[in-house]
């Protein structure tokens, strides 16, 4: 999988988030976007995820060297963010079904062993309303790792966490990102400290 910036840009209204942005993100590599709070780090991330149209430049996306439209990217990626709303009138055993039926679980993965490396089993079964807000990053954490799919966007993954569960944070990236492609929103080296590569977006402020 890659995907390709080129030149591109977002605004909000006639400030620019960012601008004249070219990279190349490809699997098996792990990269992190950095900078001070507010600066447009989320806003990136989303543009990559296809949530948010550019307004100058493109995104292209492959996967085996084949193209994929852009409405239908969705489908090839995970993203976890603390933003993202759970469904909490579910219980976690019936928000991860619910999600396997749009995007399966990895091979040999099912939901009872799922909820239990995320030191959830015991809460299988509670409401996600009763969840603690720790409780419910671990469940956007598994939901998101443990998705087959080739590319994880993790928007300041260990937001809420205590040491426990920034050490399943590092966990799944240790065992279920090698060949996938990862980006990692985040000011806070512990999230992205294994990153191969980093960008700035401090770099693409200034509207040249």
């Amino acid at each position: 999988m890659t995907i390709s910036l080129s030149d591109t840009g977002k605004r909000f209204n006639r400030d620019w988030i960012f601008r004249h942005l070219s990279y190349q993100f490809s699997s098996g590599s792990s990269y992190a976007i950095v900078g001070p709070n507010g600066s447009g780090k989320s806003t990136l991330l989303q543009a990559i995820s296809g949530a948010l149209l550019i307004n100058e430049g493109s995104i292209i996306y492959e996967l085996n060297g084949q193209p994929i439209a852009d409405e239908k990217m969705h489908r090839h990626l995970s993203f976890c963010a603390p933003y993202l709303e759970l469904i909490e009138e579910m219980t976690a055993t019936e928000l991860l079904r619910f999600h396997r039926e749009f995007k399966p679980l990895l091979p040999g993965i099912d939901i009872e062993n799922a909820l239990e490396l995320a030191g959830l089993a015991p809460a299988a079964q509670k409401q996600i309303r009763y969840f603690s807000s720790g409780m419910k990053q671990r469940l956007k954490l598994i939901q998101c790792f443990l998705s087959d799919m080739p590319v994880l966007l993790l928007d300041e993954p260990c937001t809420n966490l205590d040491k426990e569960g920034i050490a399943l944070y590092r966990s799944l990236l240790e065992q279920y990102s090698t060949k996938r492609l990862v980006i990692i929103s985040s000011n806070d080296p512990v999230e992205y400290a294994h990153c191969t590569a980093q960008i700035s977006i401090s770099d693409y402020k200034l509207s040249k």
